[in-house]
């Protein structure tokens, strides 16, 4: 077997693909694109975003954020708001097809297109590491993804990030049980 190196690069699957949205100080909806990040305790989530995000100044003004699950049915809106600067596009949450309500948990929008979203409350943010932390007050889900009262991956359709080649690619292929499959092997 042979391998090649790609030396020390942020590169590994998944990467999920995050959309991270606040409201700026006259209560309009911000959105960006972020693929560096995850649940890094019990009720935490942790991104790296850099400081110059339009988002960044946004959080600290309200405290608060959330995280949706870009999904296949809107990827070019979830793209979009990674390429274009809030700095520097008006209202690019509504360019890329999104409508928000406020979560009624935290000060921060619901994108109404994306149907997983994490409401969270900034813990932490250090602009040198860029890392922001969030306290997770709470998990909504639309209706029209729970089947059987659980989340049906296949309907939420969620994109995962391909460091590797640039590109999204959609999860929901179930290939065993977790804690289930590998008893086969005790």
């Amino acid at each position: 077997m042979s391998r090649k190196n790609f030396g020390a690069k942020p590169l590994c699957y998944p990467q999920p693909v995050f959309i991270i949205a606040t409201y700026d100080k006259n209560g309009t909806p911000n959105a960006m694109n972020a693929a560096w990040g995850g649940i890094s305790e019990e009720n935490e989530i942790s991104l790296c975003l850099s400081p110059e995000h339009k988002t960044c100044k946004n959080f600290a003004e309200t405290g608060a954020f959330t995280v949706s699950m870009a999904d296949a049915d809107h990827v070019a809106g979830c793209d979009y708001v990674g390429i274009a600067s809030g700095n520097d596009v008006e209202d690019k949450f509504s360019k890329a097809g999104f409508t928000a309500t406020k979560s009624e948990f935290v000060n921060a929008p619901v994108i109404n297109e994306l149907a997983v979203c994490i409401e969270c409350r900034v813990k932490s943010y250090d602009e040198e590491s860029c890392i922001l932390r969030g306290e997770i007050v709470n998990v909504s889900v639309d209706e029209s993804v729970i089947k059987d009262e659980k989340v049906d991956v296949s309907k939420v359709r969620p994109l995962c990030f391909d460091p590797f080649n640039r590109a999204y690619h959609v999860m929901g292929e179930k290939v065993g049980e977790a804690w289930g499959s590998g008893l086969s092997l005790t």
